[in-house]
């Protein structure tokens, strides 16, 4: 089932609108048509009880409000035209550079300053046979942010009575862009109970990740992460190596399995206070994960929670950062005639 709910009204007076699914098991998902974001997830611990295991905010000013801006965090967005960063904000295509806006640091991140994360999605409400769904859908015009063609974005979450939420992902253009979509959730599975997420156990199913610079663009070194405090290709607490990673993870890890389409496992995490589980099953070739290193405590949200250092990670399934300057990574470009086509599955369950 799902219901419709007011979420308050945008800095231009536009009222924006949250929808919520549960599934037989009582698990539940509240999303707002605003960036479609994900503001709450509720699932059971190993008690039964249910909690919210992702950050946010109570209504949409939360998402608008100076700090929220200053900190640019990007809580539970849909993340595009293209997620992560472009070195210097240019690629150039078919023979012609673009030029983007740099609003991290010298690179283009997340899209640009008004990238879908901060746009009002066409949002309707349904059902499926797997479960109640949320179809949104943006329309990306020619020259948005700098990027080329009129981009068509599809993104619809169906919560499953097998407690998966799954997000289905589509576009296409009439020229040639590079695109990149992802969610950009930050999960806590003791949220509430505990401040940080140092001590829940993450594995990654990959063998190599993305080496970066200074300013976290790659340099096209794939490196194998045994002996490295990037190995979690078996179950490793976050907090175990982080110190050894300056500034904490914020990387991009080459999953293993990957197939071009084809569902597989990239994540695992567990939390032994809750005895949580978060399953990642994806169609991407890679996933960056993040441990909220930026976040420190000027930002209050949902009941007033302080989100302080760590206080959540993110698994964002996504192509590599700055592919359209890396011949080397796998292609983001979208061509016209194409149909992106990306799926990405959550799967919460419980260890007793």
């Amino acid at each position: 089932m799902s219901t419709i709910s007011s979420f308050g009204h945008t800095q231009d007076g536009t009222e924006v609108q949250l929808y919520t699914l549960r599934n037989a098991q009582g698990v539940q998902v509240s999303i707002t048509n605003y960036g479609g974001t994900v503001t709450s997830l509720l699932t059971p611990d190993k008690s039964g009880q249910l909690g919210d295991i992702v950050l946010g905010f109570d209504d949409v000013s939360g998402y608008q409000s100076p700090e929220y801006q200053k900190a640019g965090p990007y809580f539970g967005a849909l993340i595009g035209r293209f997620g992560n960063r472009i070195k210097g904000g240019k690629f150039t295509l078919d023979g012609k550079e673009y030029t983007l806006a740099t609003n991290n640091g010298p690179n283009h991140l997340h899209g640009g300053p008004k990238g879908f994360d901060k746009v009002v999605w066409q949002a309707e409400p349904g059902t499926s046979a797997d479960g109640p769904t949320l179809t949104l859908k943006y329309l990306s015009k020619d020259g948005e942010e700098g990027y080329p063609g009129n981009l068509q974005v599809t993104a619809v979450y169906t919560l499953t009575d097998r407690n998966e939420l799954r997000i289905d992902y589509s576009a296409t253009t009439d020229k040639a862009t590079p695109v990149n979509l992802t969610n950009h959730s930050y999960f806590n599975l003791s949220l509430g109970q505990s401040e940080d997420v140092l001590e829940h156990e993450v594995t990654l199913h990959a063998s190599r990740y993305t080496v970066v610079d200074d300013t976290l663009i790659p340099t096209g070194e794939l490196r194998p992460v045994p002996g490295t405090p990037f190995d979690f290709s078996s179950p490793r607490y976050i907090g175990a190596r982080i110190a050894e990673v300056p500034g904490g993870y914020d990387h991009n890890w080459v999953l293993s399995q990957a197939r071009a389409g084809e569902l597989h496992v990239a994540a695992l995490v567990y939390d032994f206070a809750s005895g949580r589980t978060l399953q990642v099953t994806t169609t991407e070739p890679g996933v960056q994960f993040y441990t909220g290193n930026f976040l420190d405590g000027s930002l209050r949200g949902k009941g007033g929670t302080v989100y302080g250092k760590h206080a959540g990670f993110c698994l964002e399934t996504q192509h590599f950062p700055d592919s359209p300057n890396q011949p080397g990574f796998p292609s983001t470009t979208l061509q016209p005639g194409q149909t992106l086509q990306s799926t990405t599955i959550y799967t919460f369950g419980v260890r007793q």
